[in-house]
Parts: C-alpha cells; sequence; structure tokens
C-alpha cells in the first residue's frame, strides 16, 4: 500500500478545517458589520457562535461530512450545502431572537434576510472548490485501492459490480474469486481492499478474521443477522459480556410520537403542497383527460390492506406491474412527477387515515410482496411497522433496489427506530429529490457482466482466520 495513504486522514482533516472555518466567517463576518456586539465576547457572540457551531454538526449528521475521496464530488457538494443553508437560516434566526431587545428590536424581526441569498451564493462557490478541488487533489495523490471481489456466482457477480464500477476513482478491480477457491488466502494478500458479496456467514466471517490478520480493508454486504447484532446492546452480567436484541417492535410511547408527529407532518404538508397538487391536477388533466389519483392495494402494518393514493402516471387501462425502463405505460406528465416524487404527494392522505407514516418502509405491490417473500421469507419483517412515504430504502435505494436489499434498509429502519432517526430521514429525503437515478427502473432482463465468473477448479477447506 502507498505510504502517502498514513497522512490521508491528516489531508482530509486540513482541508475541512480550512473550508469550514472560511464558511464561518463569510456568514458571520457579513452580519457582523450592521452587528457590532459579534465582534465583542458578548451574549450575542456566544449564543450566535455556539448556534452555527451545534447546529453545522448536527445538520453533518444528517448529510454528511466533507469526505472527498470516499464519495464522488456532487453528492458531497449537496450534502455540505444542504447543511449550511439551514445552518446559516437558523444562526440568524438565533441572532434575531438576541437582538429582540431594548437597546436593538423592540420585537421580533429577521435580522436583515437579503443578506441570506449572497452569502450562501458565496458559502456555495466556496464549497464548490473545496470539493471538485479536494477530490482532483485527493486522487492525483493517492491510486484507487487494488481490489479483488469473492462471491458465489455470476448473478452476485453482476450485482456488486454494478455498485463498484461507479467509483472508478476509488476502486480498481483487478481480481475476481469463488469464495471456495484454493488460492483465496494468496489473492487476498496481493489485494489491499477486497469486496466479499453474498458468501455464506460461517465462511464469510473466516475471510473476515483472515482479512483482519492481515491488516485489509474488507467490505461486505449484511445479512439478516447483521442488522440484528448491530441493534443490539451490550450487557455485562458480572463479569460476562452479552448483547441484547429486543424484537418488540415499537413501544407504545413511540407509537404516540410517531402518529402525533404523522399528522402534524402530513397536515403542514397538505397545506404547504396544494398549490403543486393544483398545478399537476391540471397536468395531468391537459395532457390525457383521464383521472387524477391512481389507487392500488398495498400492505401495511401486520399485513393489512389498504388503498394507496398517487397521482396517476400511467396510461389507463393497462396492465399494472413494476416499472422496467423506457417504460411506455408512463405518460409524459408521469415521467416528470415521477423524476421529482410529486406522484406521492397524495399519500399524505394515507398518513392523516392512519394507513400510512410519513417516514416508513416502502408499501409494496402486493404481487411483489408475494413473489419476494416466496423467495425471501424474511420479507415480510418489513410489515412490522406502518408503511411510510419516505425511508431509509426510499433515500437510498431505487425503484429497481434488490428486495434483499431493501429488506436490510427496511430492517435497519425498523431495529434502529428512534424520534431522531425519523427527523433525520425527513431532512435526508430533499436528497432524493436530485438523484438522477433515485428513479432508475428496472432493466428489461440484461445483466452487466464485468468478467466471466469462473467457479474454483480446485476447493480448499474455507479460509481459516488464523494461521
Amino acid at each position: 500500500m502507498n505510504n502517502t495513504r498514513k497522512l490521508e486522514t491528516s489531508l482530509v482533516f486540513l482541508l475541512k478545517a480550512i473550508l469550514n472555518l472560511i464558511l464561518f466567517f463569510v456568514l458571520y463576518g457579513i452580519y457582523a458589520k450592521s452587528n457590532w456586539q459579534l465582534w465583542n465576547l458578548s451574549r450575542t457572540s456566544g449564543i450566535t457562535i455556539a448556534a452555527y457551531v451545534v447546529m453545522h454538526y448536527m445538520f453533518s449528521t444528517i448529510y454528511g461530512h466533507y469526505d472527498i475521496g470516499k464519495r464522488k464530488s456532487k453528492p458531497i457538494v449537496l450534502s455540505l450545502f444542504l447543511n449550511q443553508v439551514f445552518t446559516d437560516v437558523i444562526s440568524v434566526i438565533v441572532l434575531s431572537i438576541m437582538n429582540t431587545n431594548q437597546m436593538k428590536n423592540q420585537s421580533f424581526k429577521l435580522e436583515q434576510p437579503y443578506l441570506l441569498l449572497p452569502i450562501i451564493a458565496i458559502q456555495f462557490v466556496t464549497i464548490l472548490i473545496f470539493v471538485y478541488g479536494g477530490n482532483h487533489l485527493y486522487f492525483k495523490i493517492y491510486q484507487p485501492e487494488d481490489c479483488i471481489i469473492i462471491t458465489s456466482s455470476q448473478q452476485s457477480l453482476n450485482e456488486i459490480v454494478r455498485g463498484v464500477l461507479k467509483y472508478k476513482l476509488q476502486y480498481k478491480v483487478n481480481k475476481v474469486a469463488d469464495y471456495r477457491d484454493a488460492n483465496l488466502k494468496q489473492y487476498i494478500l496481493e489485494h489491499d481492499t477486497i469486496f466479499i458479496y453474498d458468501v455464506p456467514v460461517q465462511d464469510r466471517t473466516k475471510i473476515l478474521e483472515y482479512c483482519y490478520q492481515n491488516m485489509k480493508n474488507v467490505y461486505f454486504n449484511p445479512d439478516m443477522h447483521d442488522v440484528i447484532e448491530k441493534s443490539a446492546k451490550h450487557f455485562i452480567l458480572d463479569d460476562v459480556s452479552v448483547y441484547c436484541n429486543y424484537s418488540k417492535g415499537l413501544t407504545l410511547e413511540q407509537r404516540f410520537i410517531k402518529r402525533a408527529m404523522d399528522i402534524v407532518i402530513s397536515v403542514i404538508a397538505l397545506i404547504l403542497t396544494s398549490p403543486i397538487m393544483l398545478v399537476v391536477s391540471i397536468m395531468i388533466k391537459l395532457d390525457d383527460h383521464g383521472s387524477l389519483i391512481f389507487k392500488q392495494n398495498r400492505a401495511t402494518r401486520d399485513g393489512k390492506i389498504f388503498s394507496v393514493y398517487k397521482f396517476r402516471t400511467m396510461r389507463e387501462n393497462v396492465e399494472n406491474y413494476s416499472v422496467v425502463e423506457d417504460d411506455e405505460r408512463v405518460t409524459r406528465v408521469g415521467k416528470f412527477l415521477r423524476k421529482y416524487r410529486l406522484d406521492e404527494i397524495p399519500q399524505f392522505f394515507n398518513v392523516l387515515k392512519g394507513d400510512m407514516s410519513v417516514v416508513g418502509p416502502r408499501p409494496e405491490m402486493l404481487a411483489n410482496v408475494f413473489n419476494y417473500t416466496s423467495v425471501l421469507p424474511e420479507f415480510e419483517y418489513r410489515l412490522r411497522v406502518k408503511a411510510g412515504i419516505t425511508g431509509h430504502a426510499q433515500i437510498a435505494g431505487k425503484y429497481n433496489t434488490s428486495p434483499k436489499d431493501k429488506l436490510i434498509l427496511d430492517l435497519t429502519y425498523i431495529e434502529e427506530y428512534s424520534f431522531w432517526l425519523d427527523i433525520k430521514l425527513l431532512f435526508q429525503t430533499l436528497i432524493v429529490l436530485f438523484k438522477k437515478d433515485s428513479t432508475e427502473a428496472f432493466h428489461r432482463g440484461e445483466e452487466l457482466v464485468f468478467e466471466e465468473y469462473q467457479p474454483p477448479e480446485s476447493v480448499n477447506p474455507p479460509v481459516e482466520g488464523t494461521e
């Protein structure tokens, strides 16, 4: 491995620190020109700075950090920009509250809101320079990681390669191997980064131990038991360490808080989006003069069947199945609505009725639930909570995300549920509007083949974790 990798953390930290200082002083310096107290040690400056730091940290946990070298530039720019917008607005509100006094403003008044637009514009340009420039510098210094994919079949190889090949600057796949290959240990030693995908848990554990022993970077796809272990709590019984997982679903208090939040958010959302719904209704009518709302039976908590409401995006009287690429059933207006998820606005009525929650697993078509469950019985565990408009799978996944990956994302949400997690996912939903591939449909049977998968000619016993 390149010795310069040892300085990777220091380089990223230095760029991140400089960027954050510039972003702060753009906001603080411009507002300080007309708020002299911000330059002095005062209660106003102290609380304003504290609010900025707390908000910046909080929104960093929601949207992500300045992680150049790990993500592509555009997602990092979007994450930092959304973080900065919310941080700036809340900081200005706090400053306005502090300025509501006998010496400044007799009543609350938003402090020079017209300054926010140029401030955010300057910050956006700064973020662009540091992200694109930072990634350019990073990949000038560091070469892509030398990778090997360890898997179990050609189909599994196709699935993992689809994701890895989107990060060609980060990873270079130089070898593909079957987990039963007799030479697997040697292959692992020859590469820096190991991708383990769709390997039986027992064998995967031994490969992980061997990689850990030899200090290799490892990526592996989670399984059902990984989600359970991740959400388990650590207990010490006398001097014995154990992990405990409570599989009881949401408590009564959690359900009450979640329902109250659903009602408040759906009412506000319907009021704010009413002009949008009016425009969308007119667009649909002008397009093909058909019905506005599409109803379809979906499954929610405990398998209860309900009718989900959506703006119609397909032609009427056509066969109903999951959307595929270049689907001729989708109308011109429907393509636009699906791209920006505007077709899902009527689902807030489902939330008000109690059939759905604002945050939760995506309500799947009944046919999909049956088909997925027949192959993956654990898929029914998603029905332990109400279906939701947004959630882990809706934000991180796509329409064509595999059933198993949807299950893992949804189970992660269910097992790690908290009020704060719902808030985070609500804010993260904004990212979906900017993701071009979030509505990527199922392909018409094409397969991505990176390298012909070769089953091992000879098979040794599974890799052991220690020599």
